[in-house]
């Protein structure tokens, strides 16, 4: 019998300064465990991050995530099982601030079924992610999560088609693995490269009890930065919501700087569609730059900060983050 620990109480307790070295202890084990076993089906990863995070319209707060992923393969099949727990409590947010008697949180957020096949076809069926691949950012949040089925098509090496159905009731975590209540949730998508420098995304979603529609392209040359441009559409309404984005890296005292850089623009009135993904901005204008670097000389070890100004609100973000794999 495994017997489990309630971190939200102890850290609830004011026991945060006794559980980051629990924590820090047990990856570092479960890290050398699984390499002396050498468990070839096995899968896992663990991102942790401590960050300073500034708005003009809050206190400052310095606060941390934890995200831990774990793959067991089953052997001679197609199919692994997999898992995914993360701090925070909230759909869009994975962050527990230090110090905090009410946003101190751990949760299983994801347990699924995979299949992958030839071509790109790939099935997930449980409490699956949000994203088939590389995460959009007019995309859900990239650590939430929808109760269904996932099925993607390899119509060609170039193109997808892509089908969810399932739930999503609210963006509470602790509720991430509570039973099936209802059918709410329906998107179809087809995504493709248009040719070696570009590509396209269109889906059309039922969710919060609205249709949207929504398109993407992007341009990739070569020895260039990348652009991209995404609108959604509220189809009862016609609100939308539209990112412009470029991003690149940049050579700095022998360090590459990874950036991106992206003005944002939200109907009034959108809906609850903005608040499930991970923009400062809820509705009006917007401007955001991303950043990160190695350092320490390791690929492990990374440096990020970020920058976003809406209206009459700025935010500053600087952390760290470690990753076990």
């Amino acid at each position: 019998m495994i017997k489990t620990v309630n971190i939200s109480h102890l850290i609830n307790k004011g026991h945060m300064s006794k559980l980051l070295p629990i924590i820090s202890a047990s990856l570092v084990a479960f890290s050398v465990y699984a390499n002396a076993q050498s468990i070839d089906n096995v899968e896992y990863k663990v991102q942790t991050q401590v960050r300073f995070d500034d708005r003009s319209n809050r206190d400052s707060r310095i606060q941390y995530r934890v995200r831990a992923y774990a793959s067991y393969h089953f052997l001679d099949t197609n199919w692994s099982l997999n898992a995914f727990a993360v701090t925070g409590d909230e759909f869009s947010s994975s962050y527990n601030t230090l110090d905090s008697d009410v946003a101190d949180h751990f949760h299983l957020r994801r347990l699924y079924g995979r299949y992958t096949g030839e071509d790109g076809t790939k099935t997930e069926i449980g409490v699956i992610p949000t994203y088939k691949g590389r995460v959009s950012s007019s995309g859900l949040a990239k650590d939430g999560w929808i109760k269904g089925v996932r099925q993607v098509y390899g119509y060609s090496a170039d193109t997808k088609f892509e089908v969810v159905v399932g739930e999503l009731e609210d963006d509470e975590a602790k509720t991430s693995l509570d039973k099936f209540k209802k059918l709410n949730y329906v998107e179809l998508e087809i995504s493709s490269n248009i040719d070696q420098s570009s590509s396209y995304e269109f889906s059309v979603e039922r969710m919060t009890g609205e249709n949207f529609a929504r398109g993407e392209y992007r341009i990739f040359l070569k020895d260039a930065p990348i652009f991209s441009f995404e609108v959604i559409n509220r189809l009862s309404t016609s609100k939308t919501k539209v990112v412009v984005g470029v991003e690149d890296s940049i050579d700095v005292f022998n360090n590459t700087i990874d950036y991106y850089a992206y003005y944002s623009f939200v109907s009034d009135n959108f809906g609850s569609r903005a608040e499930l993904t991970e923009d400062f901005i809820t509705t009006g204008h917007g401007l955001s730059i991303e950043a990160d670097t190695r350092i320490f000389d390791s690929k492990k070890w990374k440096a990020f900060a970020r920058f976003d100004l809406f209206d009459q609100n700025s935010r500053f973000i600087l952390g760290i983050g470690y990753t076990i794999e």
